[in-house]
């Protein structure tokens, strides 16, 4: 007798992505935010002091925010290129042990704060610093652990040379955006030919070592998570900024005007949870019909980047693939604008094509349509799930985590949310009652209270801010999303890291085992 049997799914309908298999936990803290004496954390002792911390407390997975050079506000979604590192987070003291840096002259780190980042200090430091420690080694041509440093530029030379050259040039015109530069700088292929690229020679060769110690240190620092079973998730931001090395080099790519390089439109958000005047980021938009004429290759180069410094990728605004919120200049908010489709899944078959194994996560927050729910289904990513968003209405929001599927990554809140004890505080007082029904608590302990939520979720992976592990309060929250100033600022001290070594490490590692994490 014949049986029935399913039909069996083709290529063209299975996921491109199948990655998250296992259950796992993590902790968001971007190396900006670790302690430290210069200024603001660094690839030091302090970071692998953070990696014990994660080991012993069997947590798998360390969050940061995009590791990029940054630019206007501070930003690490607003950075100077793609695929450069933050040289604000090269640990100076080796440079002292190895005689390229006079050790007199970390004492002007010494007055900088230990509680937050002293944007404005640091970049007027560490250039300087850095500078001098690049005279140095071409000086004397010192050995550093890092590997050889001729070698290193030329295998990132594909995007180092033009890093180098736009920040040299960038300083030499007082830190102008790179469209009011004079006309053999501000055209890239003339700037190859200017008498600049020669004059300039000394500074670019202090940007790209400060990239070579950058990826170095890293480098040292992802082996020691390695030999902790700690792995990295990075954070790739769809945009780029105006004012990088990216739309200098590659204007043709972006939406930019062909006589004067200023984008004609850029990206934002409409109003939504976070802003009522939508969010106005002034990020140029993508001209998606010239990488459609090469397959995607930037984008491939820079998730191929990505994930040669990190495991595992968050791309940042996910539905803007699907489709992206156009604000034609010029523009005071981002209140008018017009939904554009983006690449769809085209772009994904060319990431598969090119990155069979990538580990990509989804950050499919916002206004969702099915179209976006459909793109990152036809993707297989894991999305992403914020308990801070759960409460607001009733027991069918998406958020809670009876609905939390299992492909997910699920969090108290993110770097753009309060810390959990601020976002409580502040709530409603029908989302506070929604919480203290829902989970049976008083609210008293609500941060853990969340983090416990999180581990016994249905999702995957789940990702606590170390915020939320020190029950910190509003004045620890790291960004808040349509505001210009300020951000990024805040830092751990190492008395408090430490004291997650004395029980908080050991229960994490309780629930861990009780959850399957």
């Amino acid at each position: 007798m014949a049986t029935s049997r399913k039909p069996v799914p083709s290529a063209e309908t299975l996921p491109l992505y199948d990655w998250l298999r296992d259950r796992a936990a993590g902790v968001l803290l971007h190396p900006t935010a670790l302690p430290g004496g210069q200024g603001c954390g660094v690839l030091d002792q302090h970071a692998v002091r953070f990696l014990d911390f994660l080991a012993a407390a069997g947590i798998k997975y360390w969050q940061v925010c995009p590791l990029g050079p940054t630019g206007y506000g501070d930003s690490p979604y607003q950075c100077y290129s793609a695929f450069a590192g933050n040289p604000n987070l090269v640990d100076l003291v080796p440079l002292v042990r190895y005689g390229l840096l006079p050790a007199s002259e970390l004492m002007a780190l010494a007055p900088l704060s230990a509680d937050a980042v002293d944007f404005e200090a640091i970049g007027r430091l560490k250039p300087r610093l850095l500078g001098i420690a690049a005279a140095l080694r071409r000086q004397k041509h010192t050995a550093l652990p890092y590997g050889d440093y001729a070698a290193f530029c030329k295998k990132e030379a594909r995007w180092l040379d033009d890093y180098a050259l736009f920040r040299a040039l960038k300083d030499h015109f007082h830190g102008a955006p790179w469209w009011e530069w004079p006309a053999e700088a501000r055209d890239h292929r003339r700037a190859q030919k200017s008498p600049l690229r020669k004059q300039l020679a000394d500074a670019a060769d202090a940007y790209r070592f400060g990239q070579y110690l950058f990826f170095g240190q890293w480098a040292q620092l992802r082996a020691a998570a390695k030999e902790r079973g700690v792995g990295i998730i990075g954070d790739l931001p769809i945009f780029v900024s105006a004012d990088s090395a990216d739309a200098w080099a590659a204007p043709h790519l972006f939406e930019l005007d062909p006589q004067t390089f200023l984008p004609v439109a850029v990206a934002g958000v409409p109003p939504d949870y976070f802003s009522a005047d939508g969010q106005l980021w002034g990020n140029p938009l993508y001209a998606w019909q010239a990488h459609r004429a090469d397959g995607y290759a930037w984008w491939c180069d820079r998730l191929r980047a990505s994930l040669e410094v990190c495991d595992i990728v968050r791309i940042d605004h996910f539905r803007g693939f699907e489709s992206y919120w156009r604000i034609p200049l010029p523009a005071e908010n981002a209140r008018k604008g017009e939904w554009l489709p983006g690449p769809g899944l085209e772009l994904f078959r060319a990431f598969k094509a090119a990155l069979p194994d990538a580990r990509i996560i989804a950050e499919d927050l916002g206004v969702l349509t099915d179209e976006v729910h459909a793109l990152r289904e036809a993707t297989g990513l894991p999305g992403m799930l914020v308990l801070h968003f759960a409460w607001g209405s009733d027991a069918k929001n998406s958020y809670l985590p009876h609905h939390a599927p299992r492909n997910a990554v699920i969090y108290p809140g993110t770097h753009d949310n309060d810390t959990t004890v601020g976002w409580y505080r502040t709530a409603s007082d029908f989302e506070r009652d929604r919480v203290r029904r829902y989970l049976r608590v008083s609210g008293e302990d609500v941060a853990w209270d969340f983090i416990r939520l999180c581990y016994a979720s249905p999702a995957r992976l789940a990702i606590v801010p170390l915020q939320d592990l020190l029950v910190l309060g509003s004045e620890a929250r790291f960004n808040t999303p349509g505001l210009p100033s300020g951000n990024w600022r805040w830092r751990v001290r190492a008395d408090a890291l430490e004291k997650l070594f004395s029980g908080t490490a050991a229960y994490l590692k309780e629930i861990g085992a009780l959850y399957g994490r």
